[in-house]
């Protein structure tokens, strides 16, 4: 009684943040019947499979790897390059294969290179200063912008099911080529992670201002406290683009510097970061935490969700929340917002008890 699946078996490779992530939407959401973790670091396996993300793990590529029709390559950026040229040997031909590095150009070209077919670049816009698949969570990805950057060897039907794959992870895809995301990208992303290691170093350097910095440096600095390694290693491989983001940045410090002595120019000034401050979209993610969560798959025939609501409902389970996932020609998904721990748990032993598959955490 669960929808059949948009792939048969999915590789994670790299399954810390936001590829645990994505596996936990994979599994989740009922997308891949089978989700298979791939990571050097057995540590990160380990945990993965303690947490429901993956159905088994990998430490070394080989054969097994021909299986899959899904794999997504969601290792540091520095480190895309090699992890994809030690599985190309054994990819099925026919697999979609996409990525989640925060820079295209470089990537694209090293698969490119590889021959890799039915590559699609991606790049969720979703992240956290904690890494680790522990912190990894299938709404992380949920109403997040997923920029897909096909290039001119990208076949339309792997961009196809790229997007319908980002979709039904909850996610917004949005298409533009490499060079187009990496210039953006530069600037709302990597230069103000610069901008958060120029200021705090400006506090590392006068224990003072550290007895003063409240909530809005904390959270101006935010980015900061993200990996080092992979921060560093994201701004070197889109270094030319945020050189450039760098002189518009300084001009626009300039100008404001200028405007120190001219109040009213920079009254207008504040006016116009407060407008363009404000209209930025508020991204909501799942509203309800992830562990109080149960989804429920339901095949395509009439009143299966209200068999659900209505099974709950008589054993005195409280639903919170309800949210349809997709419906797809065999069926769907739904997500019960529950509220708590106990009722996630009666409510899995009821409904498998009348036929359903779930999952929950």
């Amino acid at each position: 009684m669960k929808p059949a699946p948009l792939f048969e078996t999915a590789v994670i490779a790299g399954v810390g943040l936001i590829g645990g992530s994505v596996a936990h939407g994979l599994r989740g959401r009922f997308l891949a019947r089978r989700v298979i973790g791939y990571d050097a670091n057995s540590d990160a396996l380990r945990t993965a499979e303690a947490l429901g993300a993956i159905d088994e793990a990998r430490a070394t590529p080989g054969p097994w790897l021909n299986g899959a029709d899904l794999v997504v390559l969601a290792a540091p950026v520095k480190a895309l390059p090699k992890l994809a040229a030690d599985l190309a040997p054994h990819l099925n031909p026919k697999a979609l294969v996409t990525d989640v590095g925060s820079v295209k150009g470089p990537v694209a070209d090293a698969l490119a290179q590889l021959g890799v077919r039915n590559f699609v670049p991606g790049h969720p816009m979703a992240g956290s200063e904690r890494g680790g698949v522990e912190h990894a969570s299938a709404a992380l990805l949920e109403n997040a912008i997923w920029v897909l950057t096909p290039t001119d060897d990208t076949p339309l039907p792997a961009l196809s099911r790229a997007r319908t794959l980002v979709e039904h992870l909850g996610a917004a895809p949005v298409v533009m080529p490499p060079d187009a995301h990496d210039h953006l990208v530069a600037t709302i992303s990597h230069l103000p992670y610069l901008a958060s290691l120029a200021l705090t170093h400006m506090v590392a350097r006068d224990e003072r201002l550290s007895l003063l910095a409240a909530g809005g440096f904390r959270d101006l600095t935010r980015v900061a406290s993200g990996d080092p390694r992979m921060s560093r290693d994201m701004v070197v491989e889109n270094k030319e683009a945020l050189r450039a983001a760098l002189v518009r940045f300084r001009r626009e410090l300039e100008r404001l510097e200028a405007d120190l002595d001219a109040p009213e120019e920079l009254l207008a000034a504040a006016h116009e970061g407060k407008r363009t401050r404000d209209s930025l979209p508020v991204v909501k993610r799942s509203l309800l935490p992830p562990k109080f969560d149960l989804v429920v798959a339901v095949p395509d025939r009439p009143n299966q969700i209200g068999a659900v609501t209505q099974a709950l409902g008589a054993a005195g389970v409280n639903i919170k929340d309800i949210e349809v996932l997709a419906i797809r020609e065999e069926g769907g998904a739904i997500r019960l917002g529950l509220e708590s721990v106990e009722d996630v748990a009666s409510a899995r032993t009821l409904l498998e008890g009348l036929g359903f598959e779930t999952r929950g955490r």
